[in-house]
């Protein structure tokens, strides 16, 4: 009897019902008429009425904990950072091979920051993101303890030559290779040991802050000489009145002067950054990958001696601007969290083609606890961001700001992951930041530079409660 099928015809068929059951086109419609706009405009006018502006004198603490594994292990053991292999993060290239060394130690490190009755932690990891499902579990340890979410600010030095296994779902597994979840409890580990070491040395303090551009280590990879380079170093001084001192440097470049063909664990320039500003300063040095959209690293050198020249550079130059900071031990503070409403999720199949909210969820979990943060620390407002963000936007908020009186920061990887966040006019082009991790639509953009901006508001014209 002949065969009514094929194998490559079921194959084809299989492929027109993806097709015709579970794509659909881009949406095209105002994200100021939609739902999602509507509920996250309600909620951030609740928080106005919770937030203010203190200018009590401040209480710091520091931590740093070692997020170094002990490779070739007989088996896993997380809780002392023990694993037969782990995969590198960071290029799908490497196909979820493992490491098969360690370049330089890696840490997740913290400070925590006292103002009034708030307590704000914030933490750095060297690793590529701070994974949405290993925050979550740590925000649960935390929570036992007292520490809420809405406390924390995270960020990750972006290395793309760091631990993985931590990854989700198929497009998950792809750039941090097989879902390890001894891994992801050896991280939430360390993360909540750092959150309360930092919180245990608070100590009265004083914090200062400053910038200077380095545009010659980044370069625009989306649009090349057609875009904008976003080429400011920010950075935090806190220093602690018996002395100890702690640096938040952030920086757009993206951690990837070492290529898919290096096997080791290394914190690539952020590390060196870290490793210099530490011997200088005799404390924690936290690296926060800043608006890394677009944004690649710059600079000459063959192997590790090309991170080098980039993070000890930015070192050198931080060097030169640290006496000039005037430092102040009862600055103005100001903290805001927002969990806001995102638009539907989808994978995308081509520049017009999304496939469905129900499969995009069975390649990746979607984002359910993203954050926008914004933290006011004197004149200088730090936003928090769950994507790669722009770097483009980045220097639209910080000429806004500035017009203000305002110093500006934006960061990336707080704690969850929504892709890559660009201007909507780069949306439809056939790139990898634009197409492969434009999951949210084309006005996601735009929808997120509103939200900043009204959460700046909250931060730089709320009622201010002057110390006791």
């Amino acid at each position: 009897m002949k065969r009514l099928f094929t194998i490559p015809g079921v194959i084809l068929l299989v492929i027109l019902l993806i097709f015709i059951l579970g794509t659909s086109r881009v949406k095209r419609v105002s994200y100021l008429e939609e739902d999602y706009f509507l509920k996250t405009a309600a909620r951030i006018d609740s928080l106005k009425s919770v937030v203010s502006i203190r200018t009590d004198s401040i209480q710091a603490g520091f931590s740093r904990i070692s997020l170094t594994p002990v490779l070739g292990a007989k088996e896993d053991n997380y809780r002392e950072g023990k694993f037969m292999m782990v995969p590198l993060a960071g290029y799908g290239d490497r196909k979820g091979k493992p490491a098969t060394g360690l370049h330089d130690s890696i840490f997740v490190k913290a400070v925590a920051l006292k103002s009034g009755e708030q307590t704000i932690i914030l933490v750095s990891a060297d690793i590529l993101i701070m994974p949405p499902n290993v925050t979550d579990s740590a925000c649960l340890l935390l929570q036992r303890k007292g520490i809420k979410r809405d406390q924390l600010i995270f960020s990750a030095t972006h290395t793309h030559s760091s631990l993985g296994g931590w990854g989700p779902g198929v497009v998950g597994q792809l750039f941090a290779g097989k879902n390890n979840r001894n891994i992801e409890r050896w991280i939430s580990q360390q993360i909540t040991k750092a959150v309360t070491g930092a919180i245990e040395d608070l100590r009265p303090a004083s914090a200062g802050t400053g910038s200077f551009n380095a545009r010659n280590y980044t370069r625009n990879r989306l649009t090349g000489d057609n875009g904008t380079i976003n080429g400011d170093f920010s950075f935090i001084v806190i220093q602690q009145d018996e002395g100890k001192k702690a640096v938040i440097g952030s920086f757009p470049a993206h951690a990837t002067t070492m290529g898919d063909d290096d096997m080791e664990i290394s914190s690539d320039y952020p590390g060196y950054w870290e490793r210099k500003t530490e011997a200088a300063i005799g404390g924690p040095a936290l690296f926060f990958a800043g608006s890394t959209g677009s944004q690649s690293p710059e600079g000459k050198g063959n192997g590790f001696d090309r991170p080098k020249i980039i993070g000890e550079a930015l070192a050198d130059s931080m060097f030169v601007h640290l006496p000039e900071i005037k430092m102040s031990s009862n600055p103005s503070v100001a903290f805001v969290s927002l969990k806001p409403y995102l638009p539907e999720y989808h994978i995308r199949l081509t520049t017009r083609i999304n496939l469905s909210s129900f499969l995009s969820r069975k390649l990746m979990p979607e984002p359910v606890n993203a954050r926008l943060q914004a933290l006011r620390i004197g004149e200088l407002v730090w936003f928090t961001t769950p994507c790669d963000f722009s770097g483009e936007y980045a220097l639209q908020i910080k000429n806004a700001m500035s017009a203000r009186g305002f110093e500006t920061a934006v960061s990336s990887f707080n704690g969850s992951y929504t892709g890559y966040i660009i201007p909507g006019k780069y949306f439809y082009l056939d790139e990898y930041e634009s197409k492969t991790m434009g999951w949210f639509g084309p006005t996601m953009g735009d929808y997120t530079m509103d939200i900043l901006s009204r959460l700046s508001d909250i931060v730089t014209v709320n009622q201010t409660i002057m110390a006791r």
